[in-house]
């Protein structure tokens, strides 16, 4: 499989936060803006396939800036490392008051996507190599990142066989 570079699955959307968007607040669910990072992340991860793709985690996401609303968020995510069958993508959201012009990055966050096959199970996906800086900078740290991943998912899925399915008070 030939590889590609980063830039070749670069995503970008942009959309208007509107009040059903927001909370008592006035600012963006948490929700609604993971939403719109994993589906800018899931472009940017079948873009470098060419297969369909299942989010298999996402990293921590820590809310740097509020989004408020009439502000607007640009989600722009793209690869930035492969293994066999996974692909890490980088997002970040730029939040913008449309009155102002004032920009300010909201969040940043890291998925890892897995390739489905036609018989839906996993499948390999091309390597991918850096170009920019800042490209390069996320891939040469993207190894660590997948050792911590594969850790808590350990952790994620002892807590799951610990705990069960029944509530505390059932048991």
């Amino acid at each position: 499989m030939e590889a590609k570079p980063c830039r070749y699955s670069l995503a970008v959307k942009t959309s208007h936060v509107l009040p059903p968007d927001t909370n008592a607040h006035g600012t963006l669910f948490g929700g609604k803006l993971v939403a719109h990072i994993d589906d800018v992340a899931a472009i940017a991860a079948v873009r470098h396939a060419r297969k369909p793709v299942v989010t298999a985690s996402m990293d921590s996401v820590d809310f740097l800036a509020p989004v408020r609303e009439g502000d607007s968020v640009c989600v722009e995510a793209f690869v930035t490392w492969t293994h066999q069958t996974s692909m890490e993508v980088f997002a970040k959201v730029v939040t913008e008051d449309l009155l102002t012009g004032a920009r300010k990055v909201c969040t940043t966050a890291f998925l890892t996507f897995v390739a489905l096959g036609e018989d839906g199970r996993p499948d390999v996906v091309p390597p991918v190599y850096p170009e920019s800086e800042h490209e390069k900078k996320l891939h040469e740290q993207a190894a660590e990142r997948a050792a911590h991943r594969k850790q808590r998912r350990k952790q994620s899925k002892e807590f799951a066989e610990e705990f069960g399915t029944d509530y505390p008070w059932n048991r």
